[in-house]
């Protein structure tokens, strides 16, 4: 009994809603649903490389791990766009956002409440200079992947998504 009288409810509850204005129904869905952070990621490789292939990586504040050129998207940025502008802002990697392409899996959702939209690129390590503003970023630098130095947990399980590092073959959490 107590079954049936919840779908009804339910039922008259969506009769109500659809009846509402498209603009308050919007209103009510986004007050009431979850809410995710949106970050984008730069995961790129040098192209130059042999073997492994090298990773670009930073030190961040406080300085003891490594991470990757990454932060949150602005609003109404798109994903790629905020990519491009990250990896410039942290490494001064100048990479238009059509020479980014989605990694796979694109979007990586973490069960704290973000999601971060990730994308590859190469680029010749010889020939590109690496500028860090010593504030945001300490350092910037090329690491080999078969020996990344002390990665910090997000970067760590992140790689581990793109097989990537020592959390690659590990189940996701």
């Amino acid at each position: 009994m107590i079954l049936r009288s919840r779908a009804t409810g339910r039922a008259v509850a969506y009769k109500v809603f659809y009846r509402l204005p498209v603009s308050v129904r919007r209103r009510l869905v986004r007050l009431a649903g979850p809410k995710y952070v949106v970050g984008a990621v730069a995961l790129v490789r040098d192209s130059g490389a042999a073997g492994a292939g090298r990773l670009l990586l930073l030190r961040q504040p406080p300085g003891h791990s490594w991470t990757l050129p990454a932060g949150l998207l602005q609003r109404g940025e798109a994903p790629v766009v905020g990519a491009a502008r990250e990896l410039y802002e942290e490494s001064g990697v100048r990479l238009a956002p059509e020479q980014l392409r989605p990694a796979v899996p694109n979007a990586v959702v973490h069960a704290r409440g973000w999601v971060d939209m990730v994308f590859e690129a190469e680029v010749p390590a010889d020939t590109t200079t690496l500028k860090v503003d010593g504030a945001e970023v300490f350092e910037a630098a090329w690491h080999p992947l078969d020996d990344l130095p002390r990665l910090s947990r997000a970067t760590a399980n992140l790689l581990g998504h793109y097989g990537i590092g020592p959390q690659a073959g590990r189940p996701t959490t």
